[in-house]
């Protein structure tokens, strides 16, 4: 399906690129663009200091290069980076979608691996253990995250030190309060229409509970949508609720430049 509208998609920790592969042929586009964040499975300058906000200018910066809003999408930690776009820059948007949007509640609380990487010396030992080992090593890093398949290969292929460089950088930049106070602009996000997906098979719901989900969403005016049995890593795990749920989005948006709404704030 051709449609006059970029998708845009950004992934998460510790993914790279091939994660998306699933979901991109579940999706019936012929539009689709792929974005890493640096660090990511994409080489990070050294001027680049991995934080919430130094992602959000770099998204915001990629976006601008396309020359037209697109339809943006985004994963774990891209995720965040969507809500982060969609709350400071809706006007690079025509919608956006995040699975994300749970970690800007009040109350969210970190998942356990997320607080020692946030804690001086086990955040280091942790990353060292988890992304300097050797391709076995990180191929059952990789596995016990509940990734499979040829995008596990790909992700585990691409962890290295780097990247644990920028999961610590990251994590220490989004240590609570920051990200409830990140939220307190959620309202910013009205200006798009936007899908907060919840992955119901998380079991350890990384990116926040249903009711976080649903709190952060009623206030950024997103639509809910649940993803049924999926699991964490559902783009190559389980993609099909997260693409029946995007097409169904996307159909019912405006066709384009009908009701979008400002082009900046």
């Amino acid at each position: 399906m051709a449609t006059s509208t970029p998708l845009v998609l950004v992934h998460g920790n510790p993914e790279s690129a091939p994660v998306w592969n699933p979901l991109i042929s579940a999706l019936d586009r012929d539009d689709v663009f792929t974005l890493s964040p640096p660090g990511f499975g994409a080489p990070a300058s050294s001027s680049f200091r991995p934080s919430v906000a130094a992602y959000r200018r770099w998204l915001a910066s990629r976006l601008e290069a396309f020359g037209e809003p697109v339809d943006l999408v985004g994963h774990d930690w891209g995720g965040a980076h969507v809500v982060q776009i969609a709350m400071h820059h809706p006007e690079l948007l025509r919608s956006w979608a995040s699975d994300a949007l749970g970690v800007f509640a009040p109350g969210f609380v970190w998942h356990p691996l997320a607080q020692i990487w946030q804690t001086p010396e086990k955040g280091e030992e942790s990353a060292r253990e988890l992304f300097a080992g050797d391709l076995e090593r990180r191929r059952a890093v990789v596995a016990s995250l509940g990734m499979t398949g040829d995008a596990a290969e790909a992700v585990a292929a691409g962890m290295n030190p780097g990247m644990g460089r920028a999961v610590l950088s990251l994590l220490r930049s989004a240590a609570q309060p920051a990200m409830s106070e990140a939220g307190e602009q959620l309202a910013n996000a009205r200006v798009r229409p936007g899908l907060a997906m919840y992955a119901a098979g998380d079991a350890g719901d990384g990116n926040g509970t249903r009711e976080q989900h649903e709190w952060a969403a009623e206030r950024a005016g997103a639509r809910v949508a649940v993803l049924t049995d999926a699991p964490h890593y559902w783009p190559s795990e389980k993609p099909e609720p997260a693409a029946e749920a995007l097409t169904q989005f996307w159909s019912d948006l405006p066709a384009r430049g009908e009701a979008e709404g400002p082009t900046a704030r």
